[in-house]
């Protein structure tokens, strides 16, 4: 019998892996995404119910009640789907999209990474500070390299990923990540291996699919060594 690799553990219902994190498990539930009409693992999708007053609402954890509609974590997928009467189609029902609805997705996905790094740094796992992410990397313990979006890019230049697939973060703002910190904003951080960490890779895999910078090119790719 194949033995599978455990999972960390996890709030019913929330993802398993993301587009960006680790590669899922064969036997991941697949959904189809109403926009491209692309089959993939829920992990890279986001959940949308109907909720009661026939608004479409996010459902980002994964837990509220209703037949879920499914839209691939990726900018465009979710402006066609707003636009296009797709939700309605899917939903079987008139359905009311709020006109800001890419913009409300992208606010409740940053919120998410904001407090699972929280918690991550209440246990210890995470730490802030150019002098101690240094420190993390040289010792190896640094997991994940988080970088503000909006940081000097000749600053954040003097550190880099610690080696491995997806190793780095960088789709939040100086003020999102200081707020994880409990701090005005930060732009340097890391987490060390485990659970939270995880998850927030793959919160950070949906966000980077929906976030664009001011100028429209994605955010959160490590580019110092393109």
């Amino acid at each position: 019998m194949t033995m599978r690799r455990p999972r960390p553990e996890r709030a019913p219902g929330e993802p398993a892996v993301t587009r960006g994190g680790a590669p899922a498990d064969h036997d991941d539930p697949e959904r189809r995404c109403i926009a491209t009409g692309e089959v993939q693992p829920k992990a890279g999708l986001i959940r949308f119910v109907v909720g009661p007053e026939g608004q479409i609402v996010a459902d980002v954890l994964g837990r509220l009640p209703g037949r879920g509609i499914w839209v691939a974590a990726d900018r465009k997928a979710l402006t066609k789907a707003a636009g296009k009467g797709l939700f309605a189609r899917a939903a079987k029902q008139p359905v009311k999209v709020s006109p800001d609805l890419v913009a409300e997705v992208e606010a409740a996905l940053a919120r998410r990474m904001v407090d699972l790094i929280s918690l991550a740094r209440k246990a210890g796992d995470a730490v802030m500070g150019y002098e101690k992410v240094k420190d993390w990397l040289v010792k190896d313990r640094a997991r994940i390299l988080l970088q503000a979006s909006d940081g000097s890019e000749r600053g954040k230049s003097k550190l880099h990923p610690p080696g491995g697939k997806d190793t780095f973060i960088g789709c939040l703002t100086a003020q999102e990540l200081g707020l994880a910190f409990g701090r005005e904003h930060a732009i340097h951080g890391a987490l060390a291996a485990g659970g939270l960490t995880t998850r927030v890779v793959e919160e950070a895999a949906k966000l980077a699919g929906i976030r664009e910078r001011i100028d429209g090119t994605p955010v959160g790719k490590d580019t110092k060594d393109a």
